[in-house]
């Protein structure tokens, strides 16, 4: 047999972890890695939380699954919470941040349709956009690297420049239902938007009755130091998408609404068979537990200043290989001059330390939530030991 009995579909690098600790890795020889790519902002709360770990564990001895036919006391404890915490009236849960995005693409729709528009079905996405790998969430992104060999892809979404306000607006037409955008692009490079570009997207949408639909599965949950990034920028959306840190590392996502902008979603218009299942809701309450603690997102945004300091004065000193810093919090990007992914190997294969590539040459810094000074400072110092030894290949 050819094929890999786990589908070939990832470029899996020889990082094997068994298990993790806090703010560490550690693979199935033994190797101890500092983990500051966090499964991509997932595991907000590190490795083995016990907060976490004993939630899940009480509630698997419990009730792990029951279908969606019945009530929920842990969906509807957990979707309390939420809105009481958000600009959200109601809240569907998910098993993963695509599905959020999904059910907050079909959210979108039905909202025209209920109010008598079903042609207004068109979203106006953002170019280097990454919203999942299902065909609704890779119809939303113009990225080739995504959409080959899936066409054709659904109908029913535009294109524009992601910062680029007055293009955005150029698209707005008798089809359009509003925007979908990311307030910190991740997968794209921790590409922040501009507070005119997300408060002129908010204007427009009251202005010609359209929809603001937020992608925060990687930059919300507490990772820019505020609970969600829109709250970073003043504006308030009508539809989110939330996935990664709400679980800790427990498969979840939820795709939060106003009650106007879910007028459409009755009974029988979407549903999961897991989505919202006692286990996953167990988690959620632990990591939201955790999050709302008062100063835990003080902390973050300390961590995220103190970060970012060190990095920016570590960067003159190899300033032929690193750009720039950006992003907000625990969400940073590290601009390369050259091939990030090569360095991104480089410094897990030979400095353990575990970062993530992303486009436009940069490095994603993601560390769990609880990152503490050691664990920054070990992070600078692991990037300063690479960066003195690293070559960056050539084209000749």
């Amino acid at each position: 047999m050819a094929i890999t009995a786990l589908m070939p579909v990832y470029p899996r690098c020889g990082v094997r972890p068994v298990r993790g600790e806090g703010c560490y890795l550690y693979g199935e020889d033994g190797r101890k890695f500092l983990d500051f790519a966090s499964g991509i902002a997932v595991n907000a709360l590190g490795h083995g939380h016990p907060k976490l770990v004993g939630a899940i564990a009480s509630q698997a001895a419990t009730l792990m699954h029951v279908s969606n036919l019945y009530g929920s006391p842990q969906g509807e404890a957990l979707a309390r919470r939420l809105v009481e915490n958000t600009f959200a009236d109601t809240v569907f849960f998910t098993n993963s941040g695509a599905e959020a995005v999904e059910c907050a693409i079909k959210t979108a729709r039905r909202y025209h349709f209920a109010n008598g528009h079903p042609e207004r079905h068109e979203l106006i996405t953002f170019d280097m956009a990454f919203h999942g790998r299902t065909i609704g969430a890779i119809s939303a992104t113009n990225q080739d690297k995504l959409r080959n060999g899936f066409e054709p892809l659904l109908p029913g979404f535009a294109y524009a420049p992601f910062d680029d306000l007055d293009a955005a607006l150029a698209l707005i037409g008798p089809r359009t239902a509003g925007f979908l955008v990311e307030p910190i692009q991740g997968e794209g490079g921790v590409r922040p938007a501009s507070e005119t570009f997300l408060k002129g997207l908010r204007a427009a949408c009251d202005e010609h009755g359209l929809l603001l639909v937020l992608d925060e599965v990687q930059c919300g949950y507490g990772r820019t130091g505020r609970f969600f990034a829109h709250e970073l920028y003043g504006v308030t959306p009508d539809i989110m998408a939330a996935a990664k840190g709400i679980g800790g590392g427990f498969p979840l996502g939820a795709c939060l609404a106003t009650e106007e902008a879910a007028k459409g979603m009755i009974a029988g218009t979407h549903g999961s068979t897991y989505g919202g299942n006692p286990l996953a809701m167990a988690a959620g309450e632990a990591v939201l537990d955790v999050i709302l603690e008062p100063g835990f997102l003080e902390h973050v945004g300390d961590m995220g200043r103190r970060l970012r300091s060190s990095l920016e004065q570590m960067i003159p000193n190899y300033d032929g290989l690193f750009d720039h810093v950006r992003g907000h919090g625990l969400m940073l990007g590290l601009k390369l001059k050259s091939d990030c992914r090569a360095f991104v190997a480089h410094v897990r294969d030979h400095h353990d330390l575990l970062l993530v590539a992303a486009g436009e040459n940069v490095v994603r810094v993601l560390p769990p939530l609880i990152v503490d000074e050691s664990h920054i400072a070990e992070c600078v110092e692991k990037l300063s030991e690479a960066a003195r030894v690293y070559v960056p290949a050539t084209d000749d």
